[in-house]
């Protein structure tokens, strides 16, 4: 576990997923989800290099069946510690005989935290190491403390214009159709029912900052992102006092696809030796 502190906020990251496990305040205050397994056992998962499922766990590259769970491998591997100084921290996950199983693919992965005052900075960088052209999606799933330790709660986004979603099922399936996003003047308000259909996916790049405001009304986490999705999740049925925004380069495969890899909607490119970086933010009190 790897920790890093300012006057602002301290944080922890784990080697296993690179993962975000604590962001507390000055005061000692938690806002990241503790990963009860009661209702969810994690906090903060790295997507890679799926985001969502595949339909049935398979999928095809050039013919060949290949098979991955939900969200794909990354958050349940060891990654490497490969630099650290006072206000960043930066992991590293390289494809191996065991992930090229599942994944036929050479790629390097880095994730880095960054913390600028109230911020964090999460940043992804893939590295296509192959002699081939690879195909991936990335995403992230950090989990937050529902302030007041309720069920119910307010997010604000950035765009107070009617915004739509994708048609979701409670089986956590989905079409590429739009049904009307449940928000008046871009404010969702939340509550078990809420979730009923699984997570809200919001698409097509209409929202670039989430906002989940404290009790009194005020900012407790801001959550900004460049993806072309964000979706919104809390396990519907157990009334976790818990709400996961997450930004997404990628999202699952569509009810009745079964076409090749490359061809998943929201597939990402890379040709020999080409790189992608990304970053989402998440500030604390503001």
């Amino acid at each position: 576990m790897e920790e890093l502190r300012n006057e602002y906020l301290t944080i922890r990251v784990s080697e296993v997923g690179a993962e975000l496990q604590s962001v507390k305040d000055a005061d000692g205050r938690e806002y990241l989800w503790q990963a009860d397994p009661k209702y969810w056992p994690r906090h903060s998962p790295i997507l890679f290099p799926i985001v969502c499922s595949v339909n049935d766990d398979t999928y095809r590259v050039d013919g060949r069946e290949y098979h991955l769970p939900r969200h794909g491998f990354a958050r349940d591997k060891q990654f490497q510690l490969i630099n650290k100084t006072d206000s960043r921290v930066t992991f590293a996950l390289h494809d191996s005989d065991e992930t090229l199983q599942v994944y036929p693919y050479r790629f390097n992965l880095a994730v880095t935290y960054r913390l600028d005052g109230r911020s964090i900075h999460v940043i992804w960088h893939v590295e296509n190491t192959d002699t081939q052209e690879i195909h991936f999606q990335i995403g992230g799933h950090p989990a937050f403390n529902v302030p007041g330790g309720r069920i119910e709660g307010t997010i604000r986004l950035d765009n107070e214009e009617p915004m739509d979603a994708l048609r979701s099922y409670a089986d956590g399936s989905h079409e590429m159709t739009e049904v009307p996003l449940e928000a008046e003047e871009g404010v969702i308000e939340f509550d078990e029912a809420f979730w009923r259909n699984d997570s809200v996916k919001i698409h097509n790049s209409q929202t670039h900052r989430a906002t989940l405001l404290d009790t009194d009304g005020t900012p407790a986490i801001t959550v900004s992102y460049k993806t072309p999705v964000c979706a919104f999740w809390s396990p519907y049925g157990k009334r976790a006092p818990f709400v996961c925004i997450e930004p997404w380069y990628g999202i699952g495969d569509p009810r009745g696809f079964n076409g090749e890899f490359r061809d998943k909607p929201l597939m990402n490119h890379l040709q020999p030796g080409a790189s992608f970086m990304s970053e989402y933010i998440i500030k604390v009190r503001g």
